[in-house]
């Protein structure tokens, strides 16, 4: 995690500069608040990683004489099964759909949107895994 933290902090050092240079030379400013918001984006993933590197075991990417199979293993619990994910997609899609064509449509994606986040947080506090 050191080398992707250094990256992006390193990439975000970059993008202010540019920013700079583009803000300066263009006068535009929608192209000039991007290039910041992206700055700031890029400096925060940055700090986050190289703040978490510091809590964490050292990986196989931060050890220079590491083999590729000594990063193998499992990565993490993703659910096999879910459809909460095709009704936040379907949701987010009317919700975008109601900018474009009139605001009125996010009255129907509010609810898929929250029926698919409810349901996608809490899909695993259901039967036998349920608190009582």
């Amino acid at each position: 995690m050191k080398i992707q933290g250094k990256m992006f902090i390193w990439l975000s050092v970059f993008v202010l500069v540019m920013a700079i240079v583009y803000g300066v030379w263009s006068k535009e400013p929608a192209g000039t608040t991007a290039l910041f918001l992206t700055f700031g984006l890029c400096i925060m993933i940055g700090y986050y990683l190289a703040f978490t590197a510091k809590r964490v075991d050292v990986g196989a990417q931060d050890n220079k004489e590491a083999d590729v199979a000594d990063d193998a293993g499992e990565v993490g619990f993703f659910s096999p099964h879910s459809w909460q994910p095709l009704a936040l997609a379907v949701g987010g899609a009317f919700a975008f759909c109601g900018v474009i064509f009139g605001w009125w449509l996010l009255y129907f994606s509010l609810p898929i949107l929250l029926i698919g986040l409810w349901g996608w947080v809490f899909e695993y506090y259901q039967g036998e895994n349920q608190n009582q």
